[in-house]
């Protein structure tokens, strides 16, 4: 579980990046969760925007996320879900 502290450490670390990944009409399935579950093992912290035909909102796009990948939720706004797994092999974060 993430403090404040940690979050926002985060927020401002993804501030810039770019999402990777968009949630369609298909909503959340097994292919997305392993090709999500890879890229936070690559990169540890990623974005992932919820485009207009997904059948669910956001918010539950970016709770079932997390709870399938393992993975924290550092924010929702609007259409775009921040995730952060720490990784095993390639950490490259050190959070506060």
């Amino acid at each position: 579980m993430l403090t404040g502290k940690q979050k926002r450490f985060l927020r401002a670390k993804a501030h810039h990046l770019q999402p990777i990944f968009q949630v369609g009409k298909g909503g959340v399935n097994d292919n997305l969760v392993a090709q999500v579950m890879d890229a936070l093992e690559a990169r540890e912290l990623i974005k992932i925007h919820v485009l207009n035909n997904c059948p669910q909102p956001a918010d539950s796009v970016a709770s079932e996320l997390a709870e399938k990948t393992g993975a924290e939720l550092v924010q929702t706004i609007g259409k775009t879900i921040v995730l952060y797994k720490e990784s095993k092999e390639n950490k490259q974060i050190d959070l506060p």
